[in-house]
This record gives structure tokens, sequence and C-alpha cells, in this order.
């Protein structure tokens, strides 16, 4: 049996003579780097514009650093094996702030609905920047990290799969559309590599499991996405029944606990899930968005004693949760670069980002005519 323990947690392929293996040797780019950044614009100004009608959203402001002991920063997995930038500021003050960098928004995006004034199926948007210095760089990770992070007001009753569902529909039509407007712009965009698949297939993470017992969690991924080219993985942080979660996700945000019902009737968990499509480029799996309902104040208790991270029930983010100071919601963060590389056919992120790369992957990727930007 595969090593399943391997990749629960730290994404990246985690090794460069893997990374020379997987990259693609036939590759010839089909923008130039202008034309490139000409449709990267339009994307994202389709995506903002259309995302925020869907899901009725505000494009609002968001930080780059946090205060270190209000508790909203990403820690992305539950394991600490991922941790933000940390630095004093504050010059003339007889105490700094100890400041983070943020790893994503997440949790402030919730503390943020009630600072907006945000009212039911009312949510905010954001242009999310952040750094994550514990990645393994590869061809789609990177430490500089770009997302949409959005957060709407739900209500109690909204705390179904039927929310979610219509939720990641509403979600995928926008990034479709944003690949046809692409198309439009630069019809050299079609033709090489099939079209974009018009309907997502949404799958328990459990029943992946029971179709793949025996493979770890990007194996399954990968198997599932060659049968359905862009699927939504429900139900990602419940430990499965082969003792292990399809994948560590932190216990503060979303609901991973929940009972749900498959379609076949049978007893699942979680009301969160990633977008996950086949890149024909990579010929490889390739995540685009997490996003789930959050947690309410019971189940967060739930699943910080599962994790054994009650201590943080004393940090003002949790507390906020307890008293219930900020509202039921749903939200995500979609992966700017990674849609922009699969919209734009690109092999790499550094061809459509701009962040520090490793010489010894800068060296693999030019030979294979894949040239990052800098």
């Amino acid at each position: 049996m595969a090593d399943k323990t391997a990749d629960l947690a730290g994404p990246g392929i985690s090794t460069y003579e893997e990374v020379e293996k997987i990259l693609p040797n036939d590759y010839e780019p089909i923008l130039a780097p202008l034309d490139r950044m000409k449709a990267l614009f339009e994307i994202k100004k389709y995506i903002e514009e259309n995302l925020s009608k869907e899901l009725n959203l505000q494009m609002v402001q968001v930080p780059l650093i946090v205060d270190k002991d209000s508790g909203v920063n990403d820690y992305l997995d539950r394991d600490g094996s991922r941790t933000p930038v940390d630095f004093p500021c504050g010059l003339g003050l007889k105490k700094r702030i100890e400041a983070q960098v943020v790893q994503a928004a997440t949790k402030w995006k919730r503390m943020a609905l009630k600072q907006f004034g945000c009212k039911v199926g009312e949510g905010i948007c954001t242009d999310m920047k952040a750094v994550r210095k514990d990645y393994f760089l590869d061809h789609d990770h990177s430490s500089y990290v770009d997302q949409w992070d959005w957060e709407k007001v739900i209500r109690p009753e909204d705390r179904n799969l039927d929310t979610l569902k219509d939720t990641v529909r509403k979600l995928w039509k926008v990034i479709l559309g944003a690949g046809l407007r692409a198309e439009e712009m630069f019809p050299q965009l079609k033709g090489k590599y099939p079209d974009f698949p018009e309907e997502l297939k949404f799958i328990h993470a459990e029943e992946i499991l029971d179709m793949y017992p025996d493979l770890p969690r990007k194996q399954r991924e990968t198997e599932i996405i060659k049968k359905y080219p862009a699927v939504f993985i429900i139900g990602i942080g419940w430990t499965l029944k082969d003792g292990y979660p399809h994948e560590m996700r932190a216990a503060d945000y979303d609901d991973w606990v929940t009972e749900t019902k498959s379609d076949s009737g049978e007893t699942m968990h979680g009301l969160n899930g990633d977008i996950l499509v086949w890149n024909p480029v990579t010929k490889r799996r390739h995540e685009l968005t997490s996003m789930g309902i959050r947690v309410t104040k019971e189940l967060l208790k739930v699943q910080l004693e599962m994790t054994g991270q009650l201590d943080f029930l004393e940090m003002p983010y949790h507390q906020a949760i307890l008293n219930d100071e900020i509202p039921l919601s749903i939200g995500g963060g979609i992966g700017q670069s990674r849609t922009y590389m699969y919209l734009l056919r690109t092999a790499h992120l550094g061809e459509v980002s701009v962040t520090i790369w490793p010489k010894q992957l800068k060296d693999i990727c030019s030979k294979r005519k894949i040239h990052v930007l800098e």
C-alpha cells in the first residue's frame, strides 16, 4: 500500500528530480508574455465583476498583515507545518506590535462581514495577496499567493449541501465564463487542448476512498479527475474509514464534521470542499479553489477538540464566534494565478505571476521552453 501520510499536508511535489520528470517536454507557450498579461487582466476583471454579481458580493480592501495575537491568520493545516512570517512593527512604541504576514484571509473575512455591516445574502470579495514561506516551490506552488478570498452571510437553515452545491455551480459558471472571454480575445487559445468542461462532478471524499482504497490522496484525486475533468470533492478534513482525513484542513473555519447524505443515501461528513480540474498542459491534477460553510460555535469546539487545539478558543477570533458576535457564513478562496494558469494554458505559475524561484527550478523550466517572469 502506498504511503497515505506523505501528502496529507505540505503541498508540492517535494523534490526537483520529480519536478523534472513531470514537466511537459513538448510545451509551446500559446501567448507571448505581453498578450498573456492582456488576457490575464481581462480574466481578473471578468471574475471580480461576475463573482460579485452571482454571489451578491462587494469588493473590499483586505489586510496584508495582521496582529499575531488576534487569531485571524490562516494556519492552513492543523499540524503546524506551515507557519506565517512574523515581525515586530511600530517604530517608537514601548512594546512593538507583533505582526504576521497573512497566509490567507479566511478568518479575517468572517470578522469583516460584521465590520462592513453585511446582511443575510450579502458578502465581500477581496483581491488577497499573501506569503506562504513553507511551500515547496514547483510548477504550481509559490511562496507568493494571490486569491479572490470571499465570504457571504447565510442563515442557520442554509447550512446544508444544497447551499454549498448551488454556490459552487455559480462559482464554476464564472470561472468558465472567464475562460471563454479569454478565448474570444485570443482565439489561438482554442483548439490545441480540450474545451473547458461545462459541468462539475460532485463527489464525497469518502466515495473516492471507496473507489481507490489503497491510494493516497493525491493519487485518488488524479484518478477521479481522469474520469471527470472537473470535480468538487466534498468533505475534506473528516477522518475517513482508512483512518486518515482526505487532507489536513484547519479546524476553525470550514465545517468538516456535519453529517450529510450522499446521492446513494450513505452517511457522509462535511459541508466544505475543493474544485479540482484536469490540466491538459501539465497532465496533472490542478486545484483552483477551497471553500465551505463555516463552523458554528458548537462545531468550532468539536473540531478544535478533535485536533487538540482547544487553546485557540482564547483568541479574539474564536471568542467572536463563541459569543455570536460574527455571522454564520459560507466562503472560500480562488487561486488567482492557479486560475490564470489553467485558463491561459500555461505550464507554470511563473508564466502568470512574478515571484522568486530557485535556480534549479528555472534551469529545468528553461530546457522545456517554460520561461518564468522575474
